[in-house]
């Protein structure tokens, strides 16, 4: 099993949880990051850090954000990785509660 960033983390991007992980495992893109199930280690340091409480133990993962899966395991393969905290989108605190935003993620990096 691994963890997984799910929708909590769109439009959010707080970061906190980079900096603790002991593998690099997290990927950023341009108002979402997510975890490579390759590189996790399951140790769930990331957990408690995220702000958003957007980062799941698979096997704990609400059903409403199973297709954050593989979605992790796509977009590490397009996204650079990212060892350092990233600044928090401006917006993020306005974004944080707001319910159902897999509609505004964003895949493509800018060029």
């Amino acid at each position: 099993m691994t963890y997984v960033v799910a929708e909590p983390c769109i439009k959010c991007k707080y970061g906190d949880c980079v900096p603790v992980c002991p593998v690099d495992a997290f990927h950023e893109g341009p108002n979402f990051m997510v975890i490579d199930p390759e590189e996790c280690i399951d140790c769930s340091l990331c957990v408690d850090e995220c702000p958003a409480g957007a980062i799941f133990d698979e096997a704990k993962l609400p059903e409403a954000y199973a297709r954050y899966v593989a979605l992790n395991a796509e977009l590490t393969q397009v996204w650079p990785l990212i060892k350092e905290k990233p600044e928090p989108l401006l917006d993020a605190d306005e974004w944080v509660d707001t319910q159902d935003k897999f509609q505004y993620l964003e895949k493509l990096q800018a060029a």
